[in-house]
């Protein structure tokens, strides 16, 4: 007889507790199931800006991938559909390279020969390893900087290793540290801000934006910068701001390093909350912000949708430009039934799933890459889906993927996706 997938209501989740999260929807705790629901953030060549990708925003820059073949075949394709084939080389491992480790002593000949071949010759080079190396115990930074003395130009490390991918120093938080340790220190201007946490930027409606020009700050967003003289400039900035958690580490790097402190801001679809944060990260400037005109349109929009959510039920996947947890609270308050999460949730959801249990206990909770979940056929009916994922466990249900790579926020970014869930509503309707 068939097994069920692992589930556990958010209720039980809030009984738990934090402290008692059930292994089964912790995945460094388990074997990893990569359906295809999950294959687009958890495999070695993720889509969308998974290390690779991500470490080549830095403007100017190439990289040398160092991996046996398996790994160089899902970058080449990758690379030829994200755009970036023409900026990333392999340096392919033998089963002697396994043993010895020899591959490493090619590394500055290796680059050497790509920048022979390159019209313009690159202003960095990132060397990103595998697991292979991880299980090595290779010592990437050393590599690096010797490296960097032969070719003359910078050499950075960044780690493609799906062994650490819940680790304290995650391949997605590490390599964040990475394309922002080239930034030089430089005079300050006390007016610009650097935006942190996306590998792109904001809408440019953001009202982010016009708040932080109210005050007389510029931003800097390493998705804007096409070259590395503009990337550089991000070494004025008189703090830093960070927009996702991931980025942590990084701003810590950049304070210790550049001596430019940080402040953190969160994406959120909690209209009051928005508000709040706004109000709360004025007063720690010693400034107000005038965003009335943006709470009206994120308040015409709320109002909106209300009068077409009643009754209506919704599933929630991981692959979306939000925290999950959050954005379901969110909904439920806009009147909205959610039937269904598809989350691994840690401690910092909890601020979120303690709330949602008040609502509903009964909401289910996936881990989509628990293996059980192999033996996910069909959950119970909704009429809409939320996030990329969410259309692989109900192929049949209207969707709205919300995983645009130019990243929402705030008002703006609340706004937007409860006119794009509206159309969605209303174009099955119609």
């Amino acid at each position: 007889m068939k097994k069920a997938p692992f589930h556990i209501t958010i209720g039980e989740l809030h009984k738990r507790g934090k402290d008692t999260i059930p292994f089964e929807v912790t995945s460094n705790k388990h074997l990893v199931y990569s359906s295809p629901a999950t294959l687009s953030y958890n495999a070695p060549g993720a889509q969308g800006f998974g290390v690779k990708r991500a470490g080549l925003t830095l403007p100017e820059s190439i990289m040398l991938v160092v991996a046996p073949g398996c790994c160089g075949r899902s970058t080449t394709i990758l690379g030829d559909e994200g755009g970036y084939s023409q900026r990333i080389f392999h340096l392919s491992m033998s089963e002697n390279d396994l043993i010895t480790g020899a591959h490493l002593t090619s590394i500055p000949q290796a680059i050497n020969e790509i920048i022979h071949i390159l019209d313009k010759k690159p202003k960095a080079v990132e060397i990103c390893i595998t697991c292979v190396d991880a299980l090595l115990g290779t010592d990437l930074e050393r590599v690096c900087r010797k490296a960097t003395k032969e070719v003359g130009i910078p050499v950075i490390p960044t780690y493609m290793y799906a062994l650490l991918r819940e680790g304290k120093n995650a391949p997605m938080v590490d390599i964040r540290k990475s394309i922002y340790s080239l930034i030089q220190p430089t005079t300050k201007d006390l007016h610009q801000v650097n935006l942190l946490g996306y590998f792109t930027h904001l809408t440019d409606t953001c009202e982010l934006y016009t708040l932080l020009s109210q005050i007389g700050l510029t931003t800097k967003e390493i998705g804007r910068c096409t070259t590395f003289a503009e990337y550089q400039t991000m070494g004025c900035a008189n703090f830093n701001l960070i927009l996702d958690k991931e980025s942590r580490k990084a701003a810590a790097m950049m304070d210790k390093k550049f001596n430019i402190p940080y402040a953190e801001l969160t994406r959120l679809y909690e209209r009051d909350k928005i508000e709040n944060q706004y109000k709360l990260f004025a007063a720690a400037l010693g400034t107000t912000f005038d965003d009335t005109s943006f709470q009206k349109e994120a308040d015409d929009a709320i109002a909106a949708i209300r009068k077409i959510s009643h009754n209506i039920t919704l599933s929630i996947g991981s692959v979306v430009n939000a925290n999950p947890f959050e954005l379901a609270l969110s909904l439920m308050e806009y009147g909205f039934t959610i039937k269904t999460i598809f989350s691994e949730p840690d401690k910092d959801d909890y601020t979120y799933i303690d709330r949602i249990s008040e609502r509903d206990p009964t909401v289910i909770v996936y881990p989509p890459l628990s293996p059980s979940m192999i033996n996910f056929t069909k959950g119970e009916q909704v009429d809409f889906t939320i996030g990329l994922d969410a259309s692989y466990y109900y192929p049949e249900t209207p969707n709205l993927a919300w995983n645009q790579e130019i990243q929402p926020f705030g008002y703006t970014g609340l706004r937007d996706f409860l006119l794009a869930l509206g159309k969605l509503i209303e174009g099955k309707n119609a």
